[in-house]
């Protein structure tokens, strides 16, 4: 008997299996993924699942009328390979994350009568997810108030370093591990004011932009902590009074968790402008602001930058709750 984890293509989606899978001990798993995407890269060599595999899929949204029909083909065929592997492992419940990845597992397992549970990242529901939501066993999002399960999936040290925020002393810049052009610019825009206020940065660039963004801070004249791909980051979060970033779902929620007040600026390419709606959910509370990045003003960010962090930083430690990743094992769990 295992319990089956799918879904995928991005980092994002595979973020939550990685968490999931970490308070599965002792429990057969099997992951189910896509030659596309990160899968392969993430969890191919991962000794915590008794087998992986990895199936002919690709993505049937943005594809042209060829483009649909190769990809729905290659989703049937995938989802009777499927089909064979969940029988063959003897699967109680099926975990799926979204993503063209999940889809041949999540239609097997229907077919198959397996309980499906869902886990949506983000406020904009998937195009899967929102096609399987009404056949699923339980539906977890951490945007819905009727949601078996609020918490997402987080690690420990987001809430053991959180704590309340007041006059702006550090900035933290977070455009991820391969940078943010739109907020690389920003930051680089508002050193010297930053430097005047006797404000200190701390600046995610991306891997490839380390050395430009350096020399330019270098060019200025202006002192700022520099990084790329960081195990760190809940650390450097820890340091901020007040964060400008993109607004993914996992760095949305770390936000949140460290009780950082943050201006989100939203990738404008995200599928189904999910980074904006990620956003708009807190700012929607009075807990967040938010730009897109053609809107970008130096002076409504001055305007931020003269305000009380108080208010926002202490609702945000109410926002969410700990062991997100431990009450959806605890759930599959329960359905094996």
């Amino acid at each position: 008997m295992s319990i089956v984890m799918t879904g995928g293509g991005t980092g994002g989606h595979l973020a939550i299996i990685k968490a999931v899978k970490e308070e599965l001990l002792n429990v057969n798993l099997i992951y189910i993924g896509s030659t596309k995407g990160q899968d392969r890269a993430w969890f191919e060599e991962d000794t915590q699942f008794q087998s992986t595999h990895f199936l002919d899929t690709q993505g049937v949204v943005n594809q042209g009328i060829v483009g649909k029909f190769k990809s729905i083909f290659m989703l049937f065929k995938a989802t009777l390979q499927a089909r064979k592997i969940l029988k063959k492992a003897e699967a109680k419940v099926v975990f799926c994350v979204g993503g063209f990845s999940a889809a041949p597992t999540s239609f097997a397992a229907k077919s198959l009568g397996i309980p499906l549970v869902i886990h949506e990242q983000n406020a904009a529901i998937g195009s899967l997810n929102k096609l399987l939501r009404p056949y699923a066993k339980a539906f977890i999002s951490s945007y819905e108030e009727e949601s078996e399960i609020l918490a997402y999936p987080i690690k420990k040290e987001f809430f053991d370093k959180s704590r309340i925020r007041d006059e702006i002393k550090t900035v933290i810049f977070l455009g991820g591990s391969q940078g943010a052009m739109a907020i690389n610019r920003l930051a680089l825009e508002l050193a010297s004011l930053l430097k005047e206020r006797n404000i200190k940065i701390i600046h995610q660039a991306g891997e490839r932009n380390i050395k430009e963004v350096e020399q330019t801070y270098r060019d200025i004249g202006v002192e700022a902590e520099v990084f790329g791909f960081t195990t760190q980051l809940s650390s450097y979060m820890e340091q901020a009074d007040f964060a400008i970033a993109r607004s993914g779902a996992s760095t949305l929620w770390e936000l949140c968790a460290i009780a950082c007040p943050t201006l989100f600026i939203p990738y404008p390419y995200a599928a189904g402008d999910h980074q904006y709606h990620n956003a708009k959910f807190l700012v929607d509370q009075n807990l967040a602001w938010i730009s897109r990045e053609e809107d970008i003003k130096l002076d409504n960010i001055t305007a931020i930058l003269d305000e009380s962090m108080k208010e926002k930083s202490t609702q945000l430690q109410d926002i969410t709750e700990q062991d997100g990743a431990l009450k959806i094992a605890t759930l599959l769990k329960n359905l094996t």
